[in-house]
């Protein structure tokens, strides 16, 4: 499958401080993960657990608490980033969106096989 194929680091960054990351991570399979997510009838209600066919369940991790919305993984389970709004969190996928586009077009591949977030 194309998208276990497309790899890059990917980590999580909040300000100055690594909240986790991984080299060779499926990114293209995340973009596509989350923009399914994202078009969900439950969209800004339920949690995200990445499940890949290439890394383990919850290795990436969204989460809605009391406070807001909330990334970590299951690999760092005392580090999360701090609680951010359900706009600011989509913004982010967007730009991770677009990035993980920019990267498989320039390889010379099509991304639309990952749908809109």
């Amino acid at each position: 499958m194309l998208l276990l194929d497309i790899e890059a680091e990917l980590s999580i960054w909040e300000q100055e401080r690594m909240v986790w990351s991984q080299g060779a991570f499926p990114v293209a399979e995340l973009a596509y993960h989350l923009a399914l997510w994202l078009q969900s009838p439950a969209t800004g209600h339920e949690d995200f657990e990445l499940d890949s066919m290439q890394a383990e369940d919850g290795l990436i991790r969204i989460v809605n608490t009391d406070g807001g919305w909330r990334v970590g993984s299951i690999f760092t389970p005392d580090l999360w980033t701090a609680p951010v709004t359900w706009d600011v969190l989509v913004e982010a996928v967007k730009q991770f969106d677009r990035s993980v586009r920019a990267g498989v077009a320039s390889r010379g591949i099509d991304p639309s096989f990952i749908p809109e977030p």
